[in-house]
């Protein structure tokens, strides 16, 4: 049975290097596949209404869009980044590792998103984030046949967080790095420079503070 398991997990994750590499529509498919199943919130919505909610199960393509200054805020909200030497570094399963500047970050292919971020028991933002495509970067790094998972990490020291998603989010948009929400710039509290977003996903997984990009094999 283990046996089997394994490989099929490889098996999956083959097909999901072909289809990113090979099939262009796939992330707009796998939006559209997992919306279907979603429960969609009406416009209007409060907040308060959603912060018991899984944000896994809902479509929330209606809802209003949180003023930034309404933003609720949890975790590290203080850590200062010094911008000159501050990199973005993509490793791993990968055939060309490589960093990134904040400014050459900003120079790269940008997608926008509106995802909802819920605090469970606390607060829901609803944001308009603009970031990069987690996908650009394992194409860029080339990632090696077999790569299963993407971990994100930051910010490096004692207050580390990081979340391993499976390659299929990524390759759908569903998480991504953001350095921008509602218009602005991302705020300090809020993770500047970089952010995960992950749809789908409760916002104590939303690694502030971004600062690695570890591509993994999967497991045998």
């Amino acid at each position: 049975m283990d046996t089997r398991r394994s490989f099929v997990r490889r098996a999956l994750a083959g097909l999901f290097g072909l289809a990113w590499l090979l099939d262009p529509v796939f992330s707009t498919i796998g939006r559209a596949m997992a919306a279907a199943s979603k429960t969609l919130v009406p416009k209007g919505t409060p907040w308060t209404d959603l912060r018991t909610r899984n944000p896994q199960d809902l479509d929330t393509s209606d809802l209003d869009v949180t003023p930034l200054p309404e933003f609720g805020a949890m975790g590290l909200d203080d850590h200062e980044v010094d911008l000159v030497s501050w990199r973005l570094l993509v490793d791993g399963h990968v055939e060309k590792p490589f960093s990134l500047s904040y400014q050459e970050l900003l120079q790269l292919p940008s997608i926008e998103r509106k995802v909802l971020l819920i605090c469970p028991g606390f607060f829901a933002n609803h944001g308009v984030w603009k970031g990069i495509s987690a996908k650009e970067l394992l194409e860029r790094a080339q990632a090696k046949r077999g790569a299963g998972y993407v971990t994100f990490r930051g910010p490096s020291g004692a207050y580390e967080k990081t979340l391993r998603v499976p390659v299929a989010d990524v390759l759908a948009d569903r998480v991504f790095p953001a350095y921008a929400v509602n218009g602005a710039d991302l705020p300090r509290k809020h993770g500047f420079p970089l952010r995960l977003v992950a749809e789908g996903y409760y916002g104590y997984d939303w690694v502030k503070y971004v600062d690695k990009v570890t591509v993994e094999q999967v497991s045998a």
